[in-house]
């Protein structure tokens, strides 16, 4: 079922909306390739494709179409997808049928009929670039209007993708460091129960939970939280 269009200020200001902590970035990246394909004139199909290092990967599509031809750039090790993600370029293909810079994918395309595309740069990270794909059935289906208008949402897309990856890397680090707290002080108290039981230092403490540590192939914290728990005389977690 064909979606209703978007005018370019709607599909922006929908960007502007998405809830950095409702939305991973796997729901930013869908909802910017369904934006801009109801926004874009002449955008039959749409995709977003990350780069890290030297690996592409199409990480949100609008259909099978996009995938597929996205894909055939990957197997050939270029296209314009790829070469607009290193260069952060716009690059237009106005007509598959006449396009001779990559052959194998153009031929692909007019097979599928894809008459044009345009493949905008996003920057996103130090180590991750992107390209937004827009794949259109007719030649020349983009305009200038259009392209501008393409590089201007791929410009507000950049944003809100990399700031997602921000939060999430930011919410990630913040569990890691609760994990740690807590570990921490789990560990500290099974340090003071055998400074408790054995009358020794917090040095020699922690040298016999990691020699039970060593000797049991568990991690230094399972086994303080053993020993709490017994001290508490509750079951210990699994």
């Amino acid at each position: 079922m064909a979606q209703t269009p978007l005018s370019p200020q709607d599909a922006l200001a929908e960007l502007g909306r998405i809830r950095l902590d409702e939305a991973g970035v796997d729901e930013v990246l869908r909802s910017v390739a369904g934006l801009a394909r109801r926004s874009i004139p002449g955008a039959a199909e749409v995709s977003v494709t990350l780069l890290r290092d030297t690996t592409a990967q199409s990480v949100a599509t609008t259909g099978t179409l996009a995938l597929e031809l996205d894909e055939v750039q990957y197997e050939q090790g270029r296209g314009p997808c790829l070469d607009a993600s290193v260069s952060g370029d716009a690059i237009s293909v106005p007509d598959t049928a006449d396009e001779d810079r990559w052959p194998v994918w153009a031929g692909r395309a007019r097979d599928a009929g894809v008459g044009s595309s345009l493949s905008i740069g996003l920057p996103i990270q130090e180590a991750v670039v992107g390209t937004l794909n827009v794949y259109g059935l007719a030649t020349r289906a983009f305009d200038r209007d259009a392209q501008e208008l393409a590089k201007t949402f791929a410009a507000y897309a950049a944003v809100a993708v990399a700031n997602a990856h921000l939060y999430e890397n930011a919410a990630t680090l913040a569990e890691q460091m609760r994990a740690a707290m807590e570990s921490r002080a789990v560990i500290e108290q099974a340090k003071g129960i055998i400074m408790g039981e054995r009358r020794c230092s917090a040095d020699e403490a922690f040298g016999i939970l990691a020699k039970l540590s060593q000797d049991t192939n568990r991690r230094v914290r399972d086994v303080a939280a053993v020993l709490v728990a017994r001290a508490e005389g509750r079951p210990a977690e699994r």
